[in-house]
């Protein structure tokens, strides 16, 4: 059983990267909420008493202006790095002492060590005298951290040892100073680098991930620590210059406001997120897109889709056998010509055609194989991409199962709005919710990750209208198809309607065969009500030819299907 802790008063906390920056705008957030000891670690140096040149100037250019003058008036040649060095060295200084200030003013207790968190021997022979001082160390925020941001092709050893080191070593040189059986917290200061990855950042990337997945490993072997990585964005501060603003503005990523994101820090070290080991907080860093080669590519995607990583799928049982759903076909081929093409969405599909549906009963498939190959495509507008989804028996025969024409693009066009919305209400279905699915042969079979229609507004010879909820499910229900731009749960729900057509007009059943032309405009709407109109445009004994429209009250449109054919299906095989 693992005990809550919580910081209290006689708490003393081992801060690296604590006296600047944002770890110290985040102890000082902290130390308002709860005033407690804290051992403050950076590799700049207190200057007792400053140069008399600097007294009483703050402002940065007149400053600079004086260490130039000092430095002529002694012989030297002032030039823009001596300078720079000098000043920095007054200024993180000053910086280190208004730290301290503001959190004595808290009333919490503050030490500052000037030592170099890569060295432990350094690092233990002054924490020694200090902990004499304060007290046993009992929790330690880890902040400190080094950038060389460039491309990997241009990185040097160099560059890679800097930004490595103070994360991981200066982790493992903190562990080495304490106890660990006496730590109640822990606290990493992670990114979402390492978590998502980011261009020019792979050193950064690797370093945040080793510390998200040692505070896992902490965890498992001192469960009573509060521990917990925080994968950090990027934050309002003086690092973000209102051009990288806007560049980020641009690529849809939020930065995080300072005392929002504070305040974030102190709420996570709350007892009631005790057992929250690594938390994000940030947008996700979303790469621009890369220039696209003029040459057409062609990609093998290898895939071993099993029953057990899927649990969705036992929500899609046709005729006593898991099926996997055309609509999670499509969405796979649809999210790797997304990931193969950083930048573009999923426009378009035409010609989608389920070949040989993908089952899970006896199946003797070891892997599926997607294969994409470029069509057509145009910088900064679009790339057109035939799929197709494949698999080979042991005997090394060939079953094609789905083939699609898939169109991404750069940017989305506007949503157009469906001129034939009609709302009005007939009362000739009476049925909601869960009463269409799985009461007879006649219901439609699937489960709940795939329901529900809420209600049918409207039903004539030639046209449905019904609202639709579909709730979420979770990620690890999701498993191999998860759910991004394309969700193929809810678009598998928007295609049931012509089952309650077919069923109520004609006592038949259908299942999909192709989707001549689907366009997806936004994304749908998950926990909250959409609906479909769909216009049944032929009816012959063995299809259905029908256009689906999926849009809000005002009739602004999520995604169409147009010359959608399903093929009537016997309804003695459903339940088979």
């Amino acid at each position: 059983m693992t005990t809550a802790t919580q910081v209290r008063s006689s708490s003393v906390f081992l801060v690296s990267g604590g006296a600047k920056g944002i770890t110290s705008l985040c102890v000082k957030k902290l130390a308002q909420q709860q005033p407690c000891t804290f051992i403050l670690l950076g590799r700049s140096e207190i200057l007792e008493n400053e140069p008399d040149f600097a007294k009483d100037c703050f402002e940065d250019a007149a400053l600079k202006k004086r260490i130039m003058e000092n430095l002529l008036a002694q012989g030297e040649k002032p030039t823009p790095m001596s300078v720079q060095k000098i000043y920095n060295k007054i200024a993180s200084s000053r910086e280190i002492k208004q730290t301290i200030a503001e959190l004595q003013a808290t009333g919490a207790k503050v030490e500052y060590l000037s030592a170099d968190v890569t060295n432990v021997a350094e690092l233990q022979q002054k924490l020694a005298a200090t902990v004499a001082r304060t007290g046993a160390i009992t929790g330690i925020i880890h902040g400190a951290g080094n950038l060389a941001d460039k491309l990997i092709e241009k990185k040097t050893d160099q560059d890679f040892e800097k930004v490595y080191t103070a994360k991981v070593q200066g982790l493992e040189n903190l562990l080495n100073c304490v106890n660990p059986n006496q730590l109640e917290q822990l606290v990493l200061f992670s990114s979402v680098t390492g978590f998502y990855g980011n261009i020019g950042q792979s050193d950064y990337a690797i370093a945040n991930e080793i510390l998200n997945k040692s505070a896992h490993l902490f965890k498992q072997n001192h469960p009573n620590c509060h521990v917990v990585a925080i994968n950090w964005g990027g934050w309002d501060s003086g690092m973000v210059t209102p051009e990288l603003k806007k560049a980020f503005a641009e690529r849809g990523i939020d930065i995080i406001p300072v005392d929002i994101g504070t305040q974030m820090l102190v709420n996570e070290l709350h007892p009631a997120h005790h057992d929250s080991t690594q938390v994000v907080i940030g947008s996700p860093t979303i790469r621009p897109p890369a220039p696209l080669d003029a040459e057409l590519k062609s990609y093998r995607i290898r895939r071993r889709i099993v029953l057990e990583a899927n649990p969705f799928l036992y929500d899609h049982v046709i005729a006593g056998s898991p099926v996997l759903p055309a609509t999670c076909a499509m969405s796979w081929m649809i999210n790797a010509c997304e990931e193969l093409h950083p930048g573009y969405r999923y426009l378009s599909c035409k010609e989608f055609k389920v070949l040989k549906g993908i089952t899970f009963a006896n199946s003797n498939v070891s892997e599926h194989i997607l294969e994409i190959q470029e069509l057509a495509k145009s910088e900064s507008e679009f790339v057109e991409l035939q799929t197709t989804i494949l698999s080979k028996t042991p005997e090394g025969k060939t079953h094609y199962h789905f083939r699609a024409q898939i169109k991404i693009v750069r940017k989305m066009p506007e949503a157009p709005i469906y001129e034939s919305v009609n709302f009005t209400e007939d009362n000739i279905i009476t049925a909601t919710g869960t009463d269409f699915y799985q009461k007879d042969s006649s219901s439609l079979f699937h489960g709940p990750a795939f329901q529900k229609i809420t209600r049918v507004i409207n039903i004539t010879p030639e046209k449905i209208t019904a609202e639709c909820y579909w709730a979420s499910i979770s990620a690890q229900k999701q498993g191999q198809f998860p759910i991004n731009w394309h969700n193929p749960y809810a678009n598998d729900l928007s295609t049931q309607p012509l089952w309650v057509w077919l069923n109520h007009f004609h006592q038949e059943i259908c299942l999909p065969g192709q989707l001549t032309h689907s366009e997806q405009f936004r994304a749908l709407p998950c926990d909250e009500p959409f609906y479909v109109s769909c216009e049944v445009k032929a009816k012959t004994a063995t299809g259905v030819t029908s256009d689906y429209y999926i849009h809000d009250l005002e009739g602004k449109i999520y995604s169409r299907i147009l010359g959608a054919k399903a093929v009537i299906w016997p309804m003695r095989m459903m339940n088979k």
